[in-house]
């Protein structure tokens, strides 16, 4: 399988170096699992104040990203194969475990466009495939988001977490929350491991986590639960 690459258009790059020593995710760009590559709209300005932003037109509050800048950026971006086109932005569809399993699947290149200031000017929704937010909120920018994004794809590519098993039975991976996980001491503050657990019994402790899941889905989860349950009518929990 080739590289996974990630293509960042950013105003602030430089915040993506942390990504470079992160851990796993850090390992597998040091490993050629995947390569990051940043781009500055400001690069790309063609007047001598590098200037990336105007007022918008009709007046109002703040400054607008320019549209000439990030398209000359985007536009200088190597197209590999499998290519998907994501814009951070606050009015996209909320992030979620299968989009990030998607996109670490079916693609080999993801461009991340992260928007700036008040906002960006309309007509880059025309460079993206998809809009994308991490929920109701708003941010100075589309750097935390895209970092997300990379960070949550590019774990999920072969060879980047040493046990493949750990992505199956994790949050989300099922459309329920993880079961609890306990490791020695058997007692802690006077708080036990539950005995099925150290049973031995691989059967029950089976039992135990998907009863664990369903639960703490059902309790903290409401949403996801009555999902689950539409999709497993057979499955009372």
């Amino acid at each position: 399988m080739s590289s996974f690459r990630l293509d960042v258009v950013s105003l602030v790059p430089e915040v993506f170096d942390s990504l470079r020593g992160l851990g796993v995710i850090g390992r597998a760009f040091s490993a050629g699992i995947a390569e990051l590559h940043t781009h500055n709209p400001r690069d790309y300005a063609t007047d001598r104040y590098r200037k990336v932003d105007d007022e918008p037109y009709g007046g109002g509050a703040g400054m607008v990203l320019k549209p000439e800048p990030v398209f000359a950026a985007f536009e200088a971006i190597p197209v590999q194969p499998h290519r998907r086109v994501l814009l951070m932005t606050p009015q996209g569809k909320p992030l979620q475990q299968a989009d990030l399993r998607r996109w670490a699947s079916d693609y080999e290149q993801l461009v991340l466009l992260c928007g700036h200031y008040e906002g960006f000017d309309e007509r880059i929704r025309s460079l993206a495939d998809e809009e994308v937010s991490l929920g109701d909120f708003v941010l100075t920018g589309g750097e935390l988001p895209a970092m997300t994004i990379i960070n949550g794809t590019v774990r999920l590519r072969p060879g980047t977490v040493g046990t493949a098993d750990s992505l199956v039975e994790e949050s989300h991976s099922a459309g329920l929350l993880e079961h609890p996980h306990y490791t020695r001491p058997a007692t802690f503050r006077e708080m036990d491991v539950p005995a099925v657990l150290r049973s031995g019994d691989h059967g029950a402790i089976a039992r135990w986590r998907a009863e664990q899941q369903k639960e703490r889905t059902q309790q903290r989860r409401p949403d996801l639960w009555a999902q689950w349950q539409a999709e497993h009518p057979g499955d009372e929990g």
